[in-house]
């Protein structure tokens, strides 16, 4: 099996985390694969935040946790977060968001790097507490985060859930 179908079938969303730091060099690869995601019409209105300062990522976690009323919230106590944002009027915004994400969870599988889709700002990113922080991590006030990568070693089996096949596919031949 090639290795790009490997990493499809087989990376699942981790949501317990290893102290262990994400190495910058894979972050900055990480990053990397992000911005070769396809977007609408090429416009790349997009930003990719890379925070890998733990308490920061626990400071944006525990005021998740109160402004949406989920006591003890953690985004699962990542090492790494990187936080794909767009312009709020972008056509493509968010599916382009998407695209980037999905490349940033791929790559990382393939680093042995665990990740977890975080997508609690997509309707929450203007509560006043919440924009605070992201602003002092530099994303820009017409930015909006549709979801998040959170990053690190998985700690045992991380948490991960088997793979369940669900939906159907139609062959028309």
């Amino acid at each position: 099996m090639n290795e790009v179908m490997k990493a499809i079938l087989n990376r699942r969303s981790i949501r317990r985390f290893s102290d262990q730091p994400v190495p910058d060099q894979v972050l900055e690869a990480l990053a990397d694969a992000a911005m070769h995601a396809p977007s609408g019409r090429g416009e790349k209105t997009w930003q990719f935040t890379v925070i890998s300062d733990r308490e920061k990522i626990r400071k944006l976690a525990s005021v998740m946790a109160v402004e949406l009323g989920r006591e003890g919230y953690n985004m699962y106590d990542p090492t790494a977060l990187i936080i794909p944002s767009n312009l709020r009027d972008s056509r493509f915004g968010k599916e382009d968001n998407a695209c980037a994400l999905e490349n940033i969870f791929l790559a990382a599988y393939s680093f042995g790097v665990g990740s977890c889709w975080i997508n609690q700002l997509q309707e929450s990113c203007d509560i006043p507490g919440i924009r605070k922080i992201l602003t002092e991590f530099g994303i820009p006030e017409d930015h909006v985060v549709y979801g998040m990568a959170a990053l690190g070693y998985a700690e045992g089996d991380g948490g991960s859930h088997p793979f369940v096949r669900k939906g159907q596919v139609n062959y028309i031949r």
